[in-house]
């Protein structure tokens, strides 16, 4: 029996929406993910744009990926890189890192769409406390593939007899689908847990339709085929079970209460170190 979530929608102002699918009450994680946020897709006019503050991490690392749209990235390591269609920015937070997200000043200058993913893994008990690290991978350093309509490319661990050359500490399975009208995929079943989020365009599973832009999880074991109506964008992500529960508090992920109230206090005393050229900072919650 395939579970279908709903997203919780935020709209953040000029009609950009993110849905965010995990964490809900059906599914706290799929595999090592435990945050599904599906940005997009919008247009922005001249002058407009994302602009996320620096803000902390630990006991994670972000994934993201684009159909549209560009994402300049700046992190307390140095690093400065912008994300186009097609790239994986994936940054490990571990004992902590602080990163700013915003649209790039030549980009912002004109309307522009932006769509895409980004997505939370939990990193293993073992490796919470790694090293943070910022890793950039061009689209064309991803494997792919296309095939009677289908086109994957592996973000991230291995699927459909191809691995990523991203880092990854678990067992993970990450990729990006795009479908033509009436081309068909079967979603392989090597993994122990998966779904699958539908971005855009209408699509059946094993017949049955499934919603646009929601999450649905895959029973263990199954071997569905994903049928396309429409062109369809889609991700599939899941892979190794989490080794043991995590707590999330804001951008805090870990398998300790007592490391996250740590992590909340490093903020508050400004420990987590300085980005270059960035002057604001988004507060600490008071809830």
């Amino acid at each position: 029996m395939t579970t279908i979530i709903t997203p919780r929608v935020h709209d953040l102002g000029g009609g950009f929406e993110v849905r965010r699918a995990v964490p809900s009450l059906q599914a706290r994680s799929v595999g090592p993910f435990v945050f599904v946020d599906h940005m997009g897709p919008a247009t922005f006019d001249p002058g407009r744009g994302i602009d996320v503050r620096p803000h902390p991490h630990i006991g994670l690392a972000t994934v993201t990926y684009l159909w549209s749209g560009a994402i300049s990235h700046k992190d307390t390591l140095g690093s400065e890189q912008v994300i186009l269609p097609g790239d994986v920015n994936w940054m490990t937070a571990g004992r902590g890192i602080a990163h700013s997200e915003r649209t790039p000043g030549h980009t912002r200058q004109q309307a522009h769409a932006v769509h895409g993913m980004q997505t939370w893994v939990a990193l293993p008990k073992s490796h919470e406390e790694t090293s943070p690290e910022f890793h950039h991978h061009a689209a064309r350093t991803l494997p792919e593939f296309r095939h009677n309509g289908a086109w994957l490319r592996v973000i991230a661990g291995r699927a459909y007899g191809e691995e990523s050359p991203v880092r990854v500490f678990a067992d993970t399975f990450n990729v990006a689908v795009d479908l033509a009208a009436d081309a068909e995929l079967a979603i392989e079943n090597e993994h122990v847990e998966r779904a699958i989020y539908l971005l855009q365009g209408q699509a059946q599973l094993d017949g049955a339709d499934i919603p646009e832009k929601h999450l649905v999880v895959l029973d263990p074991r199954s071997r569905p085929v994903l049928r396309a109506l429409t062109p369809v964008k889609a991700m599939l992500l899941g892979g190794e079970p989490l080794d043991a529960p995590r707590h999330m508090w804001w951008n805090f992920v870990s398998s300790s209460r007592e490391r996250i109230e740590q992590a909340k206090q490093d903020w508050l005393d400004d420990r987590f170190g300085h980005i270059e050229g960035e002057t604001e900072f988004i507060p600490l919650p008071e809830h």
